[in-house]
C-alpha cells in the first residue's frame, strides 16, 4: 500500500495555452484569434453506451463552448443517419452543416478501417472559405476512435484512451481490429496536434504510438459541475433508496478489460474472512460498495463474478442516475475505489476528489498524478495490498480525515470545462494557422 507523495506532478496543474510537454520554461502562450471552423464526428453522442468517456467529453466540451460563443467560430457536425440528432441543445453554436453518415458501427472492428475514408469524404468542403465567414481557418477535431485519412485540413485528435494499444490482446483480436488500430496509430502520427489528458498519457502515446513530441498537447479533463462537496447534502436520500448504511464506498466501472475487477473481488473476499476492525460496528463489516456507471450487461457480468468470489452481498448496484444523483451518492461515500489496469484520463477519480471524497486506486496511468496525497494507490493485480488499503480507508477515521483534507488542494477541486474549452480553442487556433486557404 502506497500513499502518493505530494511531489508527484499534477496532470491538471494549470499550464499556459498550447503547452508542449518537454518544451522547457520558456513556453509562450498562444493567443486565440476570433474563431476557427471545426469539423467534428459526433456519432459517440448518438450512442453514448458504446464509448461513455468520448460521449461525456464531447457533451461537456460542446456545452462549455456553447456557454461562451466566439465570433467567427463555426461547426460542421458529422452524424449517423439512423440515430437521433443530439445537437439542437447547443443553440449558441453556429452550425454551418450536418452531414449524415451510414451506420458503420454495424461493421464492428471493421469500422476502424472504413471510417477513415468515409470521414475524409464527409469532411471535404466543410472548411471551404471559412475565412470569409470570419474564421481564422479550419480544423478537423477527432475525438472518436477513427480519424480521417488525408482530410485536406489539419487534424487535432483527442486521445482519451490508450487501452487499445496497452491491452492489445483485448482490443486487437482478429485481423480487422489489428489493422484498424494500426491504421489509427499511423493517422495519429500525422495529426497536427494530439491532445492527451495527462502527462502519463503523453508518455504512453510517445512510447506506444510514436506520436511526435512536437504534436503533443496536454489538456486535462474536468469534473462535471455537480461534483462538489455540497452534493453530500443529498446523499442520505440516495443511500436510503439503495438500502445502504451510512458507511459505504463507490466503485465506478464497466465490465471490460480496463478494469481490474478480479483483484477488487479477491480483496473483498479476503476482508470478508477477517474480523471487524476495532471501532467498526459489526453491521458495517465487511465493506459494502455501490457500483455505478455499469450498463445492464455489465451488471450481470459483475454480479456473476461477485457470486463466484463469494462477495455478492458486498455489492449494491445503482443504475440510471442523472449527474446530480450520481454526484450525491459519490459525495456521501467514504471513498471511491478504482482498481484498473489502464486509465489515461482518470475522470472517475477526478470527480470524486472534486466532491471531497478520497480515492483508493491502482498505480496506473493518470491516477497517481490526479490523486496525489488525497488517496492511496496500490500496484494493479495485488489483491492483498488492495485489501490492506480498503481496510485502512474503511476503518481509520484519522487517516480518512487527512485524505479528505487533501482533496480540496487537488486541481480537480477548481478545474472546469470552461478551462478545457479555452485550452482546446487555443490548440485549434494554432493548428488552423497552418491550414491551406480553401
Amino acid at each position: 500500500m502506497t500513499r502518493v507523495p505530494a511531489r508527484v506532478p499534477d496532470a491538471m496543474t494549470p499550464q499556459r495555452d498550447g503547452w508542449r510537454p518537454g518544451s522547457g520554461d520558456d513556453r509562450q502562450p498562444i493567443v486565440a484569434p476570433a474563431g476557427v471552423r471545426i469539423v467534428m464526428d459526433l456519432r459517440p453522442l448518438q450512442a453514448p453506451h458504446r464509448a461513455p468517456l468520448t460521449a461525456e467529453y464531447l457533451e461537456q466540451l460542446l456545452s462549455a463552448l456553447d456557454a461562451d460563443p466566439r465570433e467567427g467560430e463555426s461547426f460542421a457536425f458529422l452524424l449517423a443517419l439512423d440515430l437521433d440528432d443530439p445537437t439542437a441543445q447547443w443553440s449558441n453554436l453556429q452550425v454551418i452543416g450536418r452531414r449524415l453518415l451510414p451506420p458503420t458501427r454495424l461493421l464492428r472492428s471493421g469500422a476502424l478501417t472504413v471510417d477513415p475514408f468515409l470521414l475524409r469524404g464527409a469532411s471535404i468542403g466543410s472548411g471551404w472559405r471559412a475565412e470569409r465567414g470570419g474564421a481564422a481557418g479550419s480544423v478537423y477535431h477527432a475525438a472518436a476512435g477513427a480519424l480521417p485519412i488525408a482530410s485536406g485540413i489539419p487534424v487535432v485528435a483527442s486521445l482519451l484512451d490508450l487501452a487499445p494499444w496497452q491491452l492489445p490482446d483485448a482490443w486487437q483480436k482478429g485481423r480487422a481490429a489489428k489493422f484498424g488500430q494500426r491504421l489509427r496509430a499511423r493517422l495519429l502520427k500525422d495529426a497536427a496536434a494530439v491532445i492527451v489528458p495527462s502527462r502519463s498519457a503523453g508518455a504512453d502515446a510517445r512510447r506506444l504510438l510514436h506520436v511526435r513530441q512536437a504534436a503533443l498537447r496536454i489538456v486535462a479533463l474536468a469534473p462535471r459541475s455537480s461534483f462538489r462537496p455540497s452534493a453530500a447534502a443529498s446523499a442520505p436520500a440516495e443511500r436510503d433508496r439503495l438500502g445502504l448504511a451510512e458507511r459505504y464506498a463507490v466503485y465506478e466501472g464497466r465490465f471490460d478489460a480496463r478494469h481490474d475487477l478480479d483483484t477488487l473481488l479477491d480483496a473483498l473476499a479476503a476482508l470478508a474472512a477477517e474480523p471487524s476492525p476495532s471501532g467498526v460496528p459489526a453491521d458495517a463489516w465487511p465493506p459494502r460498495i455501490a457500483v455505478v456507471g455499469a450498463s445492464p450487461d455489465d451488471r450481470a457480468e459483475i454480479s456473476r463474478a461477485a457470486s463466484r468470489a463469494g462477495v455478492g452481498e458486498s455489492l449494491v448496484y445503482a443504475q440510471g442516475l442523472d449527474d446530480a444523483r450520481l454526484a450525491a451518492l459519490v459525495a456521501g461515500a467514504r471513498f471511491l475505489v478504482q482498481p484498473v489496469v489502464s486509465d489515461a484520463a482518470g475522470t472517475s477519480a477526478m470527480e470524486a476528489l472534486a466532491a471531497g471524497v478520497p480515492v483508493v486506486a491502482s498505480n496506473v496511468g493518470a491516477l497517481p498524478e490526479i490523486i496525489g496525497p488525497a488517496g492511496i494507490v496500490v500496484e494493479p493485480g495485488d489483491a492483498r495490498r488492495l485489501a490492506v488499503a480498503l481496510r485502512a480507508a474503511w476503518s481509520d477515521d484519522r487517516l480518512l480525515a487527512g485524505l479528505r483534507a487533501a482533496t480540496s488542494e487537488r486541481p480537480a477541486a477548481s478545474r472546469t470545462w470552461a478551462d478545457v474549452a479555452r485550452e482546446t480553442r487555443a490548440i485549434w487556433a494554432e493548428a488552423a494557422r497552418h491550414a491551406p486557404m480553401l
